[in-house]
C-alpha cells in the first residue's frame, strides 16, 4: 500500500445503485400465480438512487453529504456501511468502521433496556466484562438512569434511539457513518450529540455526517459533496455546497418542511397565568433582501398578574443562541393585567441572521422574572437563505474604510 493510499479512509469509485420496481403490486399467494402471466408482460421500473458517484474521504476528516430528500444521499450512507451492495462501482475502506444508522436494530422489545445494552453491546463486538465496565456511563449519557429495568415496548422511540446512540458511542471505530443522529431527543440531548462529534474531531476520527442542518455542516465538516437527483453536483469546500443546497431551496417557492427542517421537539411549561395562543415570523421567507424579522406571539390573560414580563431568543439548531432580550431589557414595563386580557406582542430585529436554519424561544415571566407564566421552547421553526454568507453566527452591517498613505 503506498503512503497515499494510507491517507485514505474511504475511496468511492464510480458507484452506481439501481432498483426494480415492479409495476405490478401483488397482495396475495392467489394474485401473485395469477398475475404471473401479466407480469411479465408488465416488468418493471428502474430507479436510479446512484450514478456514478466517485470521491475519497482523508483519515480524519468530518466529511459531509447533503442533499434533498430522494437524492440519494441516504442509499449512499447505507452502501457505505455495507446495507447496500452497489450496482456497479467500488468502495474500498480502510479502518473499522461503525454505522450510527438504523440505531436499535436488533433490540428486543420484550427485553428490559439493562438487557438490550447488553445485548446490543455483543452485537457490537463486546464482551460482558466490557459492557459491565462501561453500563453506568451508557446510562449517564442516555440519561435513563429510572428506566433501565422497564421493557423497551414502554419506551418512546426517542428513548430507543438514545439508549441505541449511547451503546454506539462506546464503540472502537475508526470511522464513523452518522445519518441525522441529531434529530432525536431533546435540545439538550441534541447538544450533548454536538459536544461528541466535537471530541471525534479532536481525536482525528474520520466521521461521514449525513444532514440537512446547514450549520451542523459548516461548524463541523472539513469538505462535503451535494447529491441531487443521484449524482453529485458539487464537491469540496463546505461554503460552497452549503450555499448550492440553499439555493436549491430558494429556486423552489414550496419548501419541503419535513426536508429542510431537523425535527425538533417542542417543550413547554409555566404556570399558564399568561399564555402564549400563536406564533408567527414575516416575512416566511427570509432572503437577505429582508431587511427585518418580525416576530409575532399573541397571548392570553388566564388570573390576574402585576407587570409581567415577555421575551424572546433565537438559537441555531445545536443549541448555541444567537441573541435574545425580553421587554423589562428593553425599558418597556408592562401595566397590570386582569383575566381575559388579550394582546400581541411584536418583536422587530434586523436581519443579521447568516445562512441556515434557527428555533424561536419565546417567554412571559412575572415581574422580577422569578416565575415563568409560560415558556415555549422551540416554538418556531425558521430559515435564512443567504446567497453570500461567512462562516461567522450573525452578518450584520458593516462599514470598512482603507486609507492608504
Amino acid at each position: 500500500m503506498t503512503d497515499d493510499q494510507r491517507e485514505v479512509a474511504i475511496s468511492v469509485n464510480n458507484v452506481s445503485k439501481f432498483f426494480k420496481l415492479p409495476h405490478e403490486k401483488n397482495s396475495s399467494i392467489k394474485s401473485w400465480v395469477t398475475g404471473s402471466l401479466k407480469r411479465r408482460n408488465k416488468g418493471y421500473e428502474v430507479q436510479h438512487a446512484l450514478q456514478n458517484v466517485s470521491f475519497d474521504i482523508k483519515k480524519g476528516e468530518f466529511f459531509g453529504i447533503v442533499g434533498r430528500n430522494g437524492s440519494g444521499k441516504s442509499t449512499l450512507l447505507k452502501i457505505l456501511a455495507g446495507i447496500y451492495q452497489p450496482t456497479s462501482g467500488n468502495i474500498k475502506t480502510h479502518g473499522r468502521l461503525v454505522p450510527f444508522i438504523e440505531l436499535g436494530v436488533g433490540f428486543n422489545p420484550e427485553l428490559s433496556g439493562r438487557e438490550n445494552v447488553y445485548l446490543n453491546g455483543a452485537l457490537l463486538g463486546f464482551t460482558r466484562k466490557e459492557i459491565d465496565t462501561m453500563y453506568d456511563e451508557i446510562v449517564e449519557f442516555a440519561e435513563l438512569e429510572k428506566f433501565m429495568d422497564q421493557k423497551l415496548k414502554n419506551y418512546s422511540s426517542g428513548m430507543q434511539v438514545r439508549l441505541a446512540f449511547s451503546v454506539a458511542t462506546h464503540a472502537e471505530a475508526d470511522i464513523l457513518l452518522v445519518d441525522e443522529v441529531l434529530a432525536v431527543g431533546d435540545a439538550d440531548f441534541q447538544r450533548k450529540c454536538f459536544n461528541y462529534f466535537k471530541l471525534l474531531k479532536n481525536q482525528g476520527k474520520t466521521v461521514v455526517f449525513v444532514s440537512h442542518d446547514m450549520n451542523a455542516v459548516r461548524e463541523y465538516c472539513d469538505r462535503a459533496v451535494l447529491i441531487e437527483k443521484s449524482k453529485i453536483i458539487v464537491e469540496g469546500n463546505v461554503g460552497k455546497v452549503a450555499s448550492s443546497y440553499t439555493r436549491m431551496f430558494m429556486e423552489d417557492d414550496s419548501i419541503d418542511k419535513n426536508d429542510a427542517q431537523t425535527k425538533i421537539k417542542k417543550n413547554r411549561w409555566g404556570t399558564k397565568q399568561v399564555q402564549y395562543n400563536s406564533l408567527s415570523v414575516e416575512p416566511k421567507r427570509i432572503t437577505q433582501q429582508a431587511k427585518m424579522i418580525e416576530i409575532h406571539v399573541d397571548y392570553e390573560v388566564k388570573s390576574d398578574v402585576k407587570g409581567p414580563v415577555f421575551g424572546f431568543s433565537i438559537k441555531n439548531t445545536a443549541g448555541t443562541i444567537m441573541f435574545g432580550t425580553n421587554t423589562r431589557l428593553q425599558h418597556k414595563d408592562m401595566a397590570a393585567m386582569k383575566e381575559g386580557d388579550k394582546g400581541t406582542i411584536t418583536w422587530r430585529i434586523p436581519n443579521i441572521l447568516n445562512d441556515g436554519d434557527y428555533v424561536v424561544d419565546v417567554a412571559v415571566a412575572n415581574s422580577d422574572e422569578t416565575v415563568q407564566y409560560d415558556w415555549w421552547e422551540n416554538a418556531k421553526y425558521i430559515s435564512v437563505f443567504r446567497e453570500q454568507h461567512t462562516s461567522f453566527a450573525v452578518e450584520p452591517a458593516i462599514d470598512v474604510e482603507v486609507s492608504n498613505g
